[in-house]
């Protein structure tokens, strides 16, 4: 476990497939997408293309947003904030992409032509509506 990340935000990131919402910044301009993402010990794999991966590789500050509820009713809300790495090694990619994919229950090879991020995560905050 990360320290800055109680166990409880761990267990709530890794709990269940839930889409992620990645905010990234080139030129003081945010752009925030919609991805799916694995958790584990203070470290987030995601996969990207296009604008996200252009912005992380010009600046690698990113939060991420994370929420469990029905419609705009929330149960919980994860928000993660760290320094992005571009991974090139096609075999980690490979890996990362095939550990992502199952988590979202589709197929190896979903989603491939991706690139592989990696968060370093430096700081969470969670709150429950419950």
């Amino acid at each position: 476990m990360s320290d800055s990340i109680s166990l409880e935000v761990e267990r709530l990131l890794q709990r269940e497939p839930l889409l992620a919402h990645l905010a990234t910044a080139v030129d003081d301009r945010p752009h925030v997408a919609p991805v799916w993402f694995r958790y584990e010990a203070g470290t987030v794999e995601l996969m990207t293309t296009g604008r996200k991966l252009a912005n992380l590789r010009e600046n690698p500050r990113v939060a991420l947003s994370v929420a469990k509820g029905q419609g705009a009713d929330a149960e919980w809300t994860v928000t993660l904030r760290g320094t992005a790495t571009v991974v090139e090694d096609e075999t980690e990619t490979r890996e990362a992409n095939r550990r992502i994919n199952r988590r979202y229950g589709v197929g190896d090879e979903a989603w491939e032509g991706n690139t592989l991020v990696r968060v370093d995560v430096g700081s969470a905050s969670h709150r429950t509506y419950t």
